[in-house]
């Protein structure tokens, strides 16, 4: 009989076969591992319904271990979500004979409105910046709209100055896709290149920390939130942006947006964004035309 933690382990390594983050490698198991647990079954094919819908009913009570109340609706979805991955991959390695998620579903929380900046703020911002690591900060979210782990994960040989490419060899989905850059997009980042990025830290990452290491997705993270909150400061953005849930997804919602109001097709921005089907990226044509600036 194969033990939980090895099935475990078999499922997370399976995960980052087929490229998922490495937030998602370390969460995904975690709620599976949570599951099993709670099930107090020993052999993984006496696991049904049952189990899945009393674990459901007691994920939605069980406190938050972060901070006080309980989970968040999407994150009861993630626990959800997370066993269903869990189970097509028991049965496609045929350890089950029958997927007890085969027929069960949750509801998916609506997501909150996307918070996107116009143009006149995303310009502000880039006046705002005070070194070539925030500019070109800007430029990776949102002149080329990548995700923050393919931020995190982009390397030198990634940015082609002289040809105007950017490379994401490790996208969401382990998909690939070549990003064009603008004239802007590339100046900004050869200056960063050029200037500010340490020569004698680690080869590889084009990001580099101010340990010589590669640059974290919370670091990006701090540097928008002081960026916002000094322009606030210097009278480039009013202080209402502080009240808005403004994130790096929010500059590449934001550049989705802004080259949809510009004529570009669906399917180009598709592309673009890195996205498997239109339907995803649809999701922009339904923002308010009026929130948004012309380009």
């Amino acid at each position: 009989m194969i033990k939980y933690d090895e099935l475990v382990k078999e499922f997370k390594s399976n995960l980052e076969r087929l490229g998922y983050s490495r937030n998602s490698c370390y969460m995904l198991p975690s709620c599976v591992d949570e599951f099993l647990f709670f099930t107090g079954e020993t052999d993984i094919t006496g696991i049904e319904q049952e189990h899945i819908n009393k674990y459901h009913g007691y994920i939605q009570q069980r406190p938050n271990k972060r901070r006080p109340g309980a989970l968040s609706e999407m994150m009861v979805y993630h626990h959800m979500y997370a066993l269903r991955l869990f189970f097509n991959f028991l049965e496609q390695m045929q350890m089950i004979r029958a997927n007890p998620m085969s027929n069960m579903a949750f509801s998916r929380p609506q997501y909150k409105e996307r918070e996107i900046l116009t143009v006149d703020e995303i310009n502000s911002l880039f006046d705002a910046a005070g070194n070539h690591m925030e500019r070109a900060m800007l430029s990776v979210f949102y002149g080329c709209g990548l995700r923050r782990d393919e931020a995190v994960r982009l390397d030198v040989r990634d940015v082609h100055f002289k040809n105007g490419l950017m490379y994401i060899r490790e996208g969401k989905g382990g998909r690939r896709r070549v990003v064009p850059m603008t004239r802007k997009v590339i100046r900004l980042l050869r200056k960063y290149y050029l200037h500010q990025r340490p020569s004698n830290a680690d080869k590889e990452p084009f990001f580099i920390n101010l340990a010589g290491h590669r640059t974290s997705g919370n670091r990006f993270n701090n540097m928008l939130k002081q960026l916002i909150k000094r322009a606030v400061k210097e009278g480039y953005l009013s202080s209402e942006i502080l009240h808005r849930q403004i994130s790096l997804h929010s500059l590449r919602h934001s550049i989705a947006s802004h080259l949809l109001e510009n004529g570009l097709s669906l399917e180009y921005v598709r592309d673009f964004l890195g996205h498997t089907c239109l339907e995803t990226t649809q999701i922009y044509t339904r923002i308010n035309k009026n929130q948004l600036l012309a380009l």
